[in-house]
């Protein structure tokens, strides 16, 4: 006989030296064992991914037409035809005065451009980025914006309060490059 067999049989000689009602309540316990490894390897995981699946679904279609949009952009820009770079300088002089006005300075310099802003309405310069990037194909490459702070005190006078404006301001730089020569 081997080992496995002289095992069996001794568990086997001890389950029968035991009383019935010890069997039922030892057979009642491996039940209940093997329902909760069922429960934590089996049931568990799946319901887990069940619950979570409508949501992550939902955010994943959001993320595909999010990235559906960005496709349609970039197909839309790259179908524009090409842009002389003085033509580019052009354009994206005109809109600066046209949108910034006096709250922005544009500097030229070779395939880059820096624009200068102090006190710069957040809306103009969301409208102007639009416009520089369609018309002139300038690209943003670097950006340094503070919030812009109304004025300080009056002269001789307690701190002024500045007036109420639902207007976000910026001041600070953006390095655009235009396009290639």
């Amino acid at each position: 006989m081997s080992r496995t067999d002289t095992s069996l049989s001794a568990l086997g000689a001890r389950w029968q030296a035991l009383a019935p009602r010890e069997q039922h309540l030892l057979l009642g316990a491996s039940a209940l064992v093997l329902l909760a490894l069922a429960w934590w390897l089996a049931l568990a995981p799946a319901l887990q991914t069940l619950r979570s699946a409508g949501p992550r679904h939902s955010a994943l279609d959001a993320q595909l037409q999010h990235m559906q949009s960005l496709q349609a952009e970039a197909l839309q820009l790259q179908a524009q035809p090409r842009i002389r770079p003085d033509d580019a300088q052009r354009a994206l002089q005109t809109s600066v005065t046209e949108t910034l006005g006096t709250t922005a300075r544009l500097s030229l310099n070779g395939d880059r451009a820096t624009l200068t802003l102090q006190g710069a309405p957040a809306d103009a310069l969301a409208a102007w980025l639009a416009q520089a990037r369609s018309n002139a194909r300038a690209v943003p490459q670097e950006t340094h914006l503070t919030r812009s702070t109304p004025g300080a005190t009056r002269a001789g006078g307690p701190a002024a309060r500045p007036p109420v404006t639902s207007a976000v301001r910026w001041d600070g730089t953006i390095v655009l490059a235009l396009p290639p020569r």
